[in-house]
């Protein structure tokens, strides 16, 4: 799967729509082959990403967990930590 795309359940503060939307753009990009589609394909591409948005922001509204929310900043810092450690 695309690694640009990062996970968006159970955090604090919620993801935005934004970020649902950017996700469900690389996905598309990626299952399409297009970074960017051609003028014949380019409602069928943004459909796609309005569609992923909607069934993403559905998954999201409909996932339970017992688990505490995670910290963005945090778990930002521990994805720095780990490049740093992979990348030096």
């Amino acid at each position: 799967m695309c690694k640009n795309i990062k996970r968006l359940y159970n955090f604090e503060p919620p993801a935005t729509p934004e970020e649902i939307q950017a996700a469900s753009l690389q996905f598309i990009r990626k299952v399409s082959g297009f970074k960017k589609p051609s003028k014949t394909n380019e409602l069928a591409f943004q459909q796609a990403v309005e569609d992923v948005s909607e069934a993403v922001q559905t998954l999201l509204d409909s996932l339970v967990t017992n688990s505490p929310r995670l910290d963005r900043e945090i778990e930002a810092q521990k994805r720095k930590a780990r490049a740093i450690k992979r990348f030096g």
